[in-house]
C-alpha cells in the first residue's frame, strides 16, 4: 500500500433539510448517537466513501440517518477550519434542500434521534454546524 508522504484530511458532507408549512420554516436535526459531541444536536451528514460525489454523500447520510430523501440539494460551502472535528483534520462541504412539508424522520444509523426545529428556536448545534446553518439561513432568505 502506498503512504503519502504529507497527511490528507477527511472529507465530509451534511445535509441541511428545510420544510417550509403553514408560513414557518423548519429545519431538521438530529441527535447523535456517537462521540464526539454524543447526544448534541447537529445536522445529518457524515464521511464521504471514495466512490461518491459530495452530493451523492450528503443526500446518502441524510437518507441513512433520518429516512428521508433529499431530491436536490444545493451547495452551501465549504467548511474547512483546522480544529472543526476533534477526531482529525475534517472539510466538510454543506448543502441544503427545501421540501414542501414536514415528513417523518427517524433517527437510524449513527443519529439517536431525527426532529424538526423552528428556525428561530434551535438547541445548541455540535461543531461548526451554528456557523453552517446561519448561511444556510441567509440563503434561504435569499430565495424567491
Amino acid at each position: 500500500m502506498y503512504a503519502y508522504k504529507y497527511p490528507h484530511p477527511a472529507v465530509t458532507a451534511d445535509c441541511i433539510v428545510f420544510a417550509r408549512e403553514n408560513g414557518k420554516t423548519r429545519v431538521l436535526l438530529i441527535k447523535r448517537r456517537n462521540e464526539p459531541c454524543k447526544d448534541m444536536w447537529a445536522l445529518p451528514g457524515g464521511f464521504m466513501n471514495i466512490d461518491e460525489s459530495a452530493e451523492e454523500a450528503a443526500a446518502r447520510e441524510l437518507k441513512e440517518e433520518t429516512g428521508i430523501d433529499a431530491g436536490r440539494v444545493i451547495q452551501v460551502g465549504a467548511y474547512s477550519k483546522v480544529d472543526r472535528d476533534p477526531r482529525e483534520r475534517v472539510i466538510t462541504i454543506a448543502f441544503y434542500t427545501i421540501i414542501d412539508k414536514i415528513r417523518k424522520a427517524v433517527g437510524q444509523d449513527d443519529a439517536k434521534q431525527a426532529e424538526w426545529f423552528a428556525i428561530d428556536n434551535l438547541p445548541e448545534l455540535a461543531f461548526d454546524h451554528s456557523e453552517i446553518l446561519s448561511d444556510a439561513i441567509g440563503m434561504l432568505n435569499r430565495e424567491p
